[in-house]
């Protein structure tokens, strides 16, 4: 009984804030770490920690559907790391099976968003590669929410990524390394970097779930400015209760942007 009255008091309130929301700043660019999927699922009791993990997957589209109804334009799922991709194989490959299940759910036909992987796909083990990029694709031309999904993704290596790719494009188109080193500056980089297309270099907010208050190299180049905001619960465990709380700490703070 307390149970049920607890959960309708929850629906009013969620619906007031985001009433009080609506015309209060809001970030273009959400970033996301979905931490804390083990320890939810030792918490929880589950034998099989790989649990924490299939709620924290079926969790995100319906978190997708909390930033279209708060009109955030562009969200990056932080769902695997590149140092992640060193845990024994028997850790690492139902893993890398929920995250192919949960991209596939939030790439169904239908939803109102378009759906993009990023990171360092060639060192996934397997076809995971293909099977994640054929599986975005599907998502292609949908217009709305822009998703990007970082798996196996470090920042540190997108940087150094981003450098390779503007010199190899420069030798491309005939010219000299020598007059790129000249004249390389942040566009070189931005341009270059996993997430395609204009306004992906920026990053608003970023939000960690868990309790742990660290970037863990997230969007290091496009966080530059962006507020933080840490969560103290597990993801799978994430309200759009927390969601809404945040959007209305960030509405909260002034952004100098470094000024």
């Amino acid at each position: 009984m307390l149970s049920a009255i607890r959960s309708a008091l929850e629906v009013v309130y969620v619906r007031r804030l985001a009433g009080k929301l609506e015309d209060l700043p809001r970030p273009q660019h959400v970033g996301i770490m979905l931490d804390g999927n083990r320890r939810w699922a030792r918490e929880a009791g589950h034998d099989d920690l790989c649990e924490g993990y299939r709620v924290g997957g079926a969790k995100v589209q319906e978190f997708l559907r909390w930033c279209v109804a708060a009109r955030i334009e562009h969200v990056t799922l932080f769902m695997l790391s590149d140092d992640n991709l060193h845990r024994p194989p028997e850790q690492l490959r139902p893993l890398i099976e929920i995250i192919e299940e949960t991209v596939r759910d939030i790439c169904a036909p239908g939803l109102p968003w378009e759906v993009e992987v990023i990171g360092s796909l060639d060192l996934l083990p397997g076809g995971s590669n293909r099977r994640l990029k054929e599986t975005a694709a599907r998502s292609a031309g949908t217009g709305g929410l822009r998703v990007d999904v970082a798996v196996g993704y470090g920042g540190r290596r997108e940087i150094v990524d981003a450098v390779k790719a503007a010199f190899e494009a420069h030798i491309a188109a005939g010219g000299d390394p020598a007059d790129l080193v000249e004249t390389f500056d942040i566009e070189h980089i931005s341009k270059h970097l996993y997430s395609s297309g204009p306004g992906r270099d920026k990053t608003d907010f970023i939000i960690r779930t868990s309790g742990e208050q660290r970037l863990s190299g997230f969007l290091l180049w496009q966080s530059a400015y962006a507020e933080m905001h840490f969560v103290d619960c597990f993801w799978p465990a994430f309200r759009r209760l927390d969601f809404l709380r945040a959007l209305r700490a960030y509405a909260a703070r002034e952004r100098r942007f470094g000024k």
